[in-house]
């Protein structure tokens, strides 16, 4: 069977298919600055996998990935910036550095426009060709069984545009890679209910905890209104203002466009979001948003964005399940798929789903992922000393959770991979071998209480 090279992102998907980035092994303070805002790796090398146990064969695979890297949603960061940098710029306010800022920030917003907020850049497409390549490298005899025997392959997403961009690029560039693919990928659909469940009709109790919980608006309070924050938000700002154009932004003058942190806060948005667009900058080569952020501030505001995320999305406070309990209904879906795959009810040969961040964090705090397994109390808050928790390894962009299936006789394996990286099932779920990372189906489903 001929396979043929996806033409477009061929080096890059050569690349990552090979090589393991360094930063992907050991994760680094500048990593976790970036948050859920993080740019993809593969955390595996490709020829470093498990072989399964000896007869058994690859006979379905099915995952659940974010969009890959993205314009922001909207404009607002640069625009509240630029306001307060007009001002400074038409009084002679600006630090040398800060006059390079506004023009930079303003290239940056029409790159982002150009490319539509919200939408894949570039290196987002990248990496989702990325891993549509390698997950066919790491399947070869599936793929040929799955075109051999005509089983089709189901693409599904939340229906949010980068959502369904990503799920069309991953399958065109299996079909590109493999041309006798292409008539057994099935028509795009979307499941709002399954990829876009926080908003779903299964979130409600959820986006009412959101909404008034005092709790957790007391906690995430007191997390960010410490003096930490304010200090770091004048140390960013004073790389752009002068000292004393900044303390009249702290003091309050400027406050119809915001506060200090505010705008250290979109100084730090930009600064996020900058590596997605890294592809669209003038030279290709980035943006160099670091030149306005010193790395320890950015890393402050890295764990302001992660401890938000950790309790409106991951495990939260220890004593409730309300963050993730929504979850269920996409773990249910792998389950089902699976034994579908074991009984031979499902006729698929791959399960391809596409969703945000919003899911995929959640569904790793459910399913007890690396990193995802420690809540908090209220007397002991979120702290990076005191919890592995990290966004920019939980969810980075074009994460995600794939399982793969395997099958001799009558007995059904599966291996999951976790942003490609072979993962082991949370604890007590038992392995067919010790540090296999292969487990009876069966087993899986005594752990996770699918059984009676």
């Amino acid at each position: 069977m001929k396979r043929t090279t996806v033409a477009l992102a061929a080096p890059l998907c050569v690349l990552l298919a090979t090589t393991l980035p360094a930063h992907a092994a050991d994760r680094s303070t500048t990593a976790d600055s970036y948050g859920t805002k993080g740019s993809y790796a593969p955390q595996q090398n490709l020829r470093s996998y498990q072989k399964p146990p000896k007869g058994f064969v690859p006979v379905f695979t099915e995952n659940v990935s974010r969009h890959g890297s993205r314009a922001a949603t909207d404009s607002s960061d640069g625009d509240l910036i630029l306001k307060l940098w007009d001002q400074a710029e038409s009084e002679g306010q600006l630090t040398a550095r800060g006059k390079e800022f506004g023009p930079k920030v303003r290239a940056l917003l029409a790159a982002m426009s150009k490319v539509g907020y919200g939408n894949l850049s570039g290196r987002g497409r990248s990496e989702i060709a990325g891993t549509a390549v390698r997950m066919e490298q790491r399947l070869p005899g599936l793929f040929d069984a799955i075109a051999a025997n005509g089983e089709k392959i189901d693409v599904v997403s939340s229906g949010q545009g980068r959502a369904v961009d990503s799920g069309q690029l991953f399958a065109d560039t299996l079909a590109a890679t493999d041309p006798a693919l292409k008539p057994l990928i099935g028509a795009a659909r979307t499941d709002k209910d399954l990829l876009y469940f926080h908003k779903a009709d299964g979130g409600a109790a959820y986006r009412a905890y959101i909404a008034n919980d005092t709790r957790l608006a007391a906690t995430l309070k007191s997390i960010t209104d410490q003096p930490k924050t304010h200090s770091a938000a004048s140390d960013v700002l004073r790389k752009i203002f002068t000292r004393s154009f900044t303390q009249r932004v702290v003091d309050g003058e400027f406050s119809s466009i915001g506060s200090a942190v505010d705008a250290a806060e979109a100084v730090y948005n930009l600064y996020g979001i900058a590596p997605a667009m890294s592809d669209e900058s003038p030279d290709g080569k980035g943006w160099q948003m670091n030149r306005y952020i010193s790395q320890q501030d950015a890393a402050w505001f890295g764990y302001l964005s992660d401890a938000e995320d950790f309790y409106e999305k991951g495990p939260g406070f220890a004593d409730s399940d309300i963050t993730y309990k929504m979850a269920d209904v996409l773990l249910d879906d792998f389950f089902k798929k699976a034994e579908g795959a074991e009984s031979g009810t499902n006729t698929l040969g791959a399960e391809l789903r596409f969703t945000h961040a919003e899911e995929i964090i959640p569904l790793a705090a459910l399913m007890g992922l690396p990193g995802s397994t420690q809540g908090v109390t209220a007397a002991k808050p979120y702290t990076y000393a005191s919890n592995p928790w990290r966004g920019a390894a939980v969810a980075p962009m074009a994460s995600n959770i794939q399982w793969d299936v395997f099958r001799k006789g009558d007995t059904t394996l599966v291996r999951m991979l976790y942003n490609e990286k072979e993962t082991a099932f949370k604890a007590g779920c038992r392995p067919v071998s010790k540090g296999s990372k292969f487990y009876d189906l069966d087993e899986l489903e005594r752990c996770f209480g699918r059984t009676s």
